[in-house]
């Protein structure tokens, strides 16, 4: 069964985030064909980069690093959930995305972005990262205004068309991730 790794990838206190990503989980979870799991990165404390060597060797040093590479490394593919900061994608997403290498490829990936525009300029960052990363990602996604699809920009609530959108995107980060099981299998 393909197992699917939803990423809140949000850290600040408040988060818009938690509430996206649980109904992310939520609408995922209704499908039997495939294995969904939140994955918090507060759960994961990861501080600014510091590994001595560069991600790509492998050679993960600290505790913290070799947890967080086992957790990605059980999945085959991946929904990424990001606000948009300042035109890009958090910091904390970023930063652990960073942290490792091997664990991303031959995997897909889709993502769901919230914002003033919905989150559509991080989304677009995470696409530039994802293809150094041979991450595969897909073309549907999911973009919440907060002006929309939450209450007093806090408040979330999202448009029914929005359901439509995201199950679209699950299908492709599904497809994908059986597609690529070969290319991970090598």
């Amino acid at each position: 069964m393909v197992k699917i790794g939803i990423i809140l990838g949000s850290t600040r206190p408040g988060r818009n985030g938690e509430a996206v990503a649980r109904w992310v989980h939520d609408v995922a979870s209704q499908r039997t064909d495939v294995e969904f799991e939140l994955v918090d990165l507060l759960d994961y404390k990861l501080p600014h980069l510091d590994e001595a060597i560069p991600p790509s060797m492998g050679q993960y040093q600290q505790p913290h690093t070799r947890e967080w590479a086992s957790k990605i490394a059980s999945f085959d593919g991946f929904v990424m959930v990001t606000p948009e900061y300042n035109h890009s994608t958090s910091g904390a997403l970023k930063n652990a995305i960073d942290f490792l290498y091997a664990e991303w490829n031959n995997k897909a990936v889709g993502f769901v972005g919230y914002g003033s525009l919905g989150g559509a300029r991080a989304i677009e960052h995470l696409r530039l990262i994802s293809a150094e990363l041979q991450l595969a990602d897909v073309r549907a996604q999911v973009s919440l205004s907060l002006f929309t699809d939450f209450e007093n920009f806090s408040t979330f609530k999202p448009g029914e068309h929005q359901v439509e959108a995201l199950n679209a995107t699950l299908d492709q980060v599904q497809a994908w991730s059986a597609a690529l099981a070969p290319l991970r299998a090598v």
